[in-house]
């Protein structure tokens, strides 16, 4: 019994591969598109991708396009090739808004940017691209069933840029770059007012302005100086009980002690 069970599904299987060999060398498009078809329903996406590459032009802008773009588009989503996807399933979607699947589609070729979208060590241009994109499907489907998922990405993607941004500033201040990290961190603040990085911003910003004072020339060490008890307020303010704050008092006491040299003359 279980030898025969075997022998049928080795039967199946040559049959399937048959048929598809026969469908890949045929010249009629018809039996390319319908096996095509057969082996996307199978959930056989890569032998699908292969019909669909050769078929594809002939069928643009004839009946049968539709359903084949779509099960185009799926097919590379499926296996993970999302620059193809992307465009294969933006393309459905603008080609056919009224298809009761363009907003799946359209959701599924911005979520393909996010998959894109690298570590935020790297260069963020697909970050960019991805949270355009995501906006887009937003602004273009505001009641879609899609639209918590959407919100979720398209804010894992700011964040991403967020740490991106955090991160050169926070260069700058460990190599020491003290006024270059003020500027960064100022840049940051500004452009990310938001962030979930604030409370450290703040801190680091104040640790650069801090030891740009006490290591600067006696002509600027009083404009810094004050520069730094600004920045001591800024986080403060922003957060009474910070996790810094026992470091940024020792920062303050100091600031303090050198600029009583100033009142004094």
């Amino acid at each position: 019994m279980k030898k025969r069970l075997i022998l049928s599904i080795l039967g199946l299987f040559l049959v399937s591969c048959s048929e598809y060999q026969k469908a890949f060398k045929s010249e009629d498009t018809e039996v390319k598109k319908a096996v095509a078809k057969k082996m996307y329903d199978k959930q056989k996406y890569n032998k699908a991708i292969r019909l669909y590459e050769i078929i594809a032009p002939v069928y643009k802008g004839k009946s049968g396009e539709e359903e084949m773009s779509y099960s185009f588009g799926m097919s590379y989503y499926n296996t993970k090739q999302y620059y193809l996807a992307a465009y294969q399933l933006e393309g459905f979607a603008s080609s056919y808004p009224r298809d009761s699947r363009a907003e799946e589609a359209f959701f599924l070729s911005a979520k393909c940017f996010a998959e894109l979208s690298p570590t935020y060590s790297l260069d963020q241009t697909e970050t960019d691209k991805a949270i355009y994109k995501m906006q887009e499907f937003i602004d273009r489907y505001p009641n879609s069933t899609y639209m918590a998922q959407a919100n979720v990405i398209a804010k894992d993607l700011r964040v991403k840029l967020e740490r991106k941004a955090f991160e050169v500033a926070k260069q700058y201040n460990t190599i020491g770059d003290h006024k270059a990290a003020q500027v960064a961190f100022d840049i940051f603040l500004s452009d990310f007012p938001g962030t979930v990085f604030k409370e450290e911003a703040l801190f680091l910003k104040l640790d650069s302005a801090f030891q740009l004072a006490i290591n600067s020339v006696p002509a600027k060490m009083q404009e810094r100086l004050n520069n730094a008890k600004g920045a001591y307020q800024s986080l403060v303010k922003f957060k009474g009980d910070s996790k810094f704050k026992s470091k940024a008092d020792v920062m303050l006491e100091q600031i303090d002690k050198e600029l009583q040299q100033f009142s004094k003359s």
